[in-house]
């Protein structure tokens, strides 16, 4: 009984085992309940570090971007840069009668002032370039992300972040290199600017600082540059094709690409109604009446007269701060005429003739350049012939081996045989192959007659000649072989023409110069020309021998084009081999000019020679130059001729020349015909007989006139 009673209370105690289970489910509830928090607590923490961490990146981000930020601060300040740049000094050049010739950069520093502008000119800028520039510090946050998304979609940099701001500081003070040192820099000088300065004063300083395509930079020079008036003046459209430059000043620039520049002013139109500083019906009207572009594409030729200063400038003042005004010798008048002769006679004669290119110097007695013209079209080219080319003179260069002649005891009517004439392989010929025989150095000089300047020169020793023509102002390197004597070295206009001078002035070298004085913007003195010049180069003796024999080559010889009534004009014509240079330098008691034609790049013409368009253009510059000055005889003791030494006709001057002779422009009689009378039959003269002279004896001579 006991054991069973024991197995009862076994089994009993058996039953009641669904209880202790239950009790162990109640157990695993409770553990399931505290898993749960558990993980809740987890996730609670999880999430909590990665806001502790999130805060503690951005702490130290901002910690990080600060000290980058005064870095870049110190650096700049260090540097320098931490202020704005003064504008670079400009220059204003002035013409002899004190007219403003031309003017370089900024001369009275910002041309534009804001108030004095149209509100719809910096509010066109405003409109496509930064429309949150009231509102931002420098830096729109908002933009930037707008910016990265457009670019993002488009998968290409379509569009910037930069504000007004960053991009006055890069046009200020950075490089345009595109490097995150660089982006960094221009924010900070951003934050600087806006932090120094108030908005309009910086739309001011953004205004006057931009590039505007064209060479115009800033918005007076942009609006006088497309548009001939002052940024004042512009209208809407005009506001809105200069805002709309700004992007790309090449693509769309409106002078180079109308069609390109009229659809950017429409979009800058359209965002200025978004903007709210028009109205949408104002928008729509002004879209369908675009700026007419006013632009002219003519350069004038006196930029080479800017440039050929410009270069002379360090010279003169070494370092400068302030703005300069630079006062010239330039006649305005008769730079013009220059200018508008050259380039109308090579449109013409010179277009039929293979003749594209050339340059004109015009000078007076004290070398001072009245008018330079470096080539035909400055826009084209802005190589100045005039200063810069150097070019066989041929004939023209005879004048140096004739003044040798005469100051070794030639005189103009010393008899040489016009013939062939061989030196070692050298065989000079005459133009058209023709000899006249026994003539005068007149003659020989007046028809340019090569057979015998190659004669004279081994008379007279090149070296001789040489010598002569760096006496009187040739400065290139010459030659001494006998083929000097036909101008075979290579010289400048300018310095052919300064040569020329001491013909002219009384026998005095001069060095040509523009630059007469130049002066700081307040009036102080920084150079003045001075200094009284070269003695006399040239006796008065062997000036008038000159003299007469060059007059007779513009009355009766190859420069007979030249000529005009009222003046005693000499010069010389010259041709270089295969018509490739032609040249004329004449001269009267007041002016002295050089005109050069050819090609640039060395081709022959068809046949221009110096008595044909160089002697055009000389008379169409000199005749009405000298309008209203008095005539005065040219320099130099008179020389009276001795007798008929030659028997020279009018057929052989138009066939014996070395440059051609166009027929006369006066029916007067001239040179020949007193020489040798008029057409009519007469009694000729018996030839005076001539005294031969040894070398020693001509010098001898020489020295006792001098």
């Amino acid at each position: 009984m006991g054991l069973f009673r024991s197995k009862k209370v076994s089994r009993g105690k058996q039953r009641v085992e669904p209880q202790l289970f239950s009790g162990r489910g109640r157990e695993r509830k409770g553990s399931s309940r505290t898993n749960s928090s558990q993980k809740s607590t987890r996730r609670r923490s999880f999430f909590g570090r990665l806001i502790r961490f999130g805060f503690m990146l951005a702490f130290f981000g901002a910690v990080g971007l600060a000290a980058i930020f005064g870095y870049i601060w110190v650096t700049l300040n260090e540097n320098g840069l931490l202020k704005i740049p003064d504008r670079e000094p400009g220059i204003m050049i002035l013409a002899s009668d004190g007219t403003v010739l031309a003017e370089q950069g900024a001369f009275n520093g910002d041309e534009a002032r804001l108030a004095d502008l149209p509100s719809y000119v910096p509010n066109a800028v405003i409109a496509i370039e930064d429309r949150r520039f009231r509102s931002h510090y420098g830096v729109d946050p908002i933009g930037l992300i707008r910016a990265f998304y457009i670019n993002y979609r488009a998968g290409r940099l379509v569009q910037g972040g930069s504000t007004l701001t960053q991009q006055l500081a890069k046009n200020l003070f950075l490089s345009p290199d595109r490097t995150i040192e660089r982006k960094l820099q221009e924010v900070v000088l951003a934050v600087w600017l806006e932090t120094k300065f108030t908005k309009d004063e910086i739309l001011q300083l953004y205004l006057n600082r931009v590039y505007f395509g064209s060479g115009a930079t800033g918005i007076e020079k942009a609006a006088r540059t497309y548009y001939q008036k002052p940024a004042s003046e512009l209208t809407i459209t005009e506001a809105a094709t200069l805002a709309g430059v700004l992007k790309a000043p090449s693509a769309n620039n409106p002078a180079a690409n109308p069609q390109a520049a009229a659809d950017r002013a429409r979009l800058v139109i359209q965002s200025m109604a978004d903007a709210g500083f028009i109205t949408s019906g104002e928008a729509a009207e002004l879209a369908d009446h675009p700026a007419e572009l006013k632009a002219s594409s003519y350069v004038p030729a006196k930029q080479y007269i800017v440039d050929w200063v410009g270069e002379q400038l360090p010279e003169f003042v070494k370092d400068y701060e302030q703005s300069l005004v630079i006062e010239t010798t330039i006649d305005p008048q008769l730079q013009s005429q220059a200018e508008t002769s050259l380039r109308k006679r090579l449109n013409t004669e010179g277009a039929k003739l293979a003749a594209s290119e050339g340059a004109m110097v015009v000078l007076d007695g004290t070398g001072a350049v009245r008018a330079m013209v470096g080539g035909k079209s400055y826009k084209r080219s802005q190589f100045n012939r005039a200063t810069k080319a150097k070019r066989q003179p041929g004939s023209a260069f005879k004048p140096f081996l004739y003044l040798a002649a005469l100051e070794q005891g030639f005189t103009p009517d010393t008899i040489e045989v016009d013939e062939p004439v061989r030196i070692g392989n050298w065989s000079p010929e005459n133009y058209r192959k023709k000899y006249l025989g026994p003539v005068t150095l007149e003659t020989a000089l007046a028809l340019s007659l090569n057979t015998v300047a190659a004669k004279l020169v081994m008379q007279v020793g090149p070296e001789n000649m040489v010598a002569v023509a760096h006496r009187l102002g040739i400065t290139s390197k010459l030659g001494t072989d006998a083929s000097i004597a036909l101008g075979t070295s290579e010289v400048s206009l300018l310095e052919m023409t300064s040569a020329f001078v001491p013909f002219s002035n009384g026998g005095y070298p001069v060095v040509p110069f523009a630059v007469t004085r130049i002066l700081t913007r307040d009036g102080k003195v920084v150079y003045e020309r001075n200094g009284s010049g070269f003695p006399r180069a040239i006796t008065p003796s062997d000036l008038g021998g000159m003299n007469r024999m060059m007059q007779a080559v513009v009355t009766d010889g190859t420069g007979n084009r030249a000529s005009f009534e009222g003046f005693e004009i000499a010069g010389k014509t010259g041709t270089s081999q295969d018509y490739r240079d032609a040249w004329f330098v004449g001269y009267t008691s007041e002016l002295i000019a050089g005109v050069w034609v050819g090609n640039d790049d060395n081709s022959p013409t068809k046949k221009v020679t110096g008595g044909l368009i160089p002697a055009e253009i000389w008379h169409d510059v000199m005749e009405p130059a000298h309008r209203n000055l008095t005539p005065r005889p040219l320099p130099g003791d008179s020389q009276v001729i001795a007798g008929v030494p030659s028997t020279i006709t009018q057929v052989d001057v138009q066939e014996g020349s070395g440059d051609s002779v166009p027929p006369p422009r006066s029916q007067n009689g001239g040179f020949f015909d007193s020489l040798f009378g008029s057409k009519k039959k007469t009694q000729a003269e018996p030839q005076r007989k001539r005294t031969t002279l040894t070398a020693a004896e001509r010098t001898k001579r020489a020295q006792e006139e001098r």
